[in-house]
């Protein structure tokens, strides 16, 4: 029998409805809120963390405006004094334990208009989509977020899974240094990067290193016959260059956010904890600990054959303020990876110089290596990239001689006796070694090439 309805039903069912569209509109809420401290998060981590760019950068990227931007720099300056670890949950958190900024000013919310075209700055491909990216490397768009890691899962997962291999080796001034090294699917994915889009982004003209036709040779020429010559080194190249600066110049070039972030963890990574507690000790202790601190957090990995060109171009900015403090000073500059080298006449400032690389390198996320740091004059060995520069870029007589003398025994007793450090392949070996010396004195290498063809293999 039908249900007869009592009065006041009616007005129950209106209530109950109410209060369920009500969960249902705090909900929404919260997600939106979520998203949109996550979306805040990213575009504080794709630069330089001063109040003012991070500021500027707030109110180009989100609807905020001036005021909630300043606002917004101000707490999160509060939070976090120093640059954040490239993490955007944590800073996401951060934002989402303030109070909320008004809904008409978040970005993503309702009011807000469609999203711009890009704006391509440089002739790199035009990927829109994850789907176009994906279809460009070769790949779907699964196995670009598999590869990409953007969840971070690499470095919770077991050796099998990995997408690295790791292993320490030691440095000649008593430090370590992790080599990373991609597994062969990877790789290819950071090779087509490299070709793609790595290939079409600028490179300041002062950097010598993994360029094509730049060497050793080039980066110590402009430094030969100069009464000074002063070198200083970069503390931990690569791993010093963090996955929001790579994201952040991807959406330079005009990649949207998801796509910027996913080419970014391609050519990035973290090192998983026991990678890390393997660390061998080292003399300097506060050093290796910086380093382990970087390696924990997304990082430019030392092995990868994108590094070189991405650490390059993210290093343009640096080069740029460095040739222009030289050339404030009457001093020539430049840098080879991470040595960086300065030359001038008998009146080079050296006390405006030297502070004033600190103070550069030091803003711009790449701090030195002091150890490192030297000072030779002309009646001194001036060296640069290896090659002595007092008169013209040479290799060493010493090192020179040393190879001669390895040729000349080769002839005599055969070179597997001379292949005291195990060389895999011998032969490449010290036909590297030659180039190396005619690279400078084509007439030296001549004569160990006379030599070389007189061993039997």
């Amino acid at each position: 029998m039908p249900r007869v309805s009592e009065p006041g039903d009616d007005e129950a069912a209106d209530v109950g409805d109410w209060r369920q569209r009500g969960r249902a509109r705090r909900r929404r809420r919260t997600v939106e809120r979520r998203r949109q401290a996550h979306q805040l998060a990213l575009l504080a981590l794709e630069g330089p963390w001063d109040r003012a760019d991070l500021t500027a950068r707030l109110v180009r990227g989100s609807r905020l405006d001036d005021d909630d931007a300043r606002h917004l720099t101000a707490r999160l300056h509060e939070r976090f004094p120093d640059a954040p670890p490239d993490d955007p949950g944590r800073v996401a958190a951060a934002i989402l334990a303030l109070p909320p900024l008004p809904v008409r000013t978040l970005p993503g919310s309702v009011e807000a208009p469609v999203e711009p075209m890009p704006v391509w700055r440089w002739p790199v491909p035009h990927w829109r989509t994850l789907g176009d990216c994906a279809e460009a490397l070769d790949v779907d768009v699964g196995e670009l977020q598999w590869f990409a890691d953007t969840r971070g899962w690499n470095r919770r997962a077991g050796a099998a899974l990995r997408h690295y291999r790791y292993r320490w080796v030691p440095t000649r001034s008593g430090g370590v240094r992790l080599l990373e090294q991609p597994k062969p699917r990877l790789a290819e994915l950071q090779r087509r990067v490299t070709r793609h889009v790595l290939a079409a982004l600028p490179v300041h003209d002062a950097a010598h290193g993994f360029r094509p036709g730049r060497s050793a040779a080039t980066c110590a020429e402009p430094h030969a016959g100069r009464s000074f010559v002063v070198r200083l080194d970069l503390e931990g190249f690569f791993a010093a260059v963090s996955a929001a600066r790579v994201r952040a110049l991807l959406r330079l070039a005009g990649y949207p956010p998801a796509v910027a972030a996913a080419v970014a963890g391609l050519l990035t990574t973290t090192a998983p904890a026991d990678v890390l507690s393997a660390a061998p000790n080292t003399r300097d202790r506060e050093s290796r600990r910086r380093l382990l601190r970087r390696l924990a957090a997304p990082h430019l990995p030392q092995g990868a054959p994108s590094s070189p060109a991405v650490a390059n171009t993210v290093a343009q900015r640096l080069d740029l303020r460095l040739a222009g403090l030289a050339a404030a000073l009457g001093a020539r500059y430049t840098r080879y990876a991470d040595d960086l080298v300065f030359s001038g006449d008998a009146d080079l400032p050296l006390h405006r110089l030297l502070p004033g690389v600190r103070l550069i390198t030091g803003d711009e996320g790449f701090p030195l290596r002091d150890s490192k740091t030297s000072v030779a004059a002309a009646h001194q060995r001036q060296r640069v990239a290896g090659l002595v520069v007092n008169a013209s870029p040479a290799v060493p007589r010493e090192d020179y001689d040393a190879l001669r003398a390895i040729l000349h025994n080769c002839v005599r007793t055969g070179p597997a006796a001379q292949n005291r450090d195990g060389h895999p392949d011998f032969r490449a070996h010290l036909l590297g070694r030659i180039a190396w010396v005619g690279a400078t004195h084509p007439r030296r290498a001549a004569r160990l090439r006379a030599l070389f063809a007189r061993i039997s293999w």
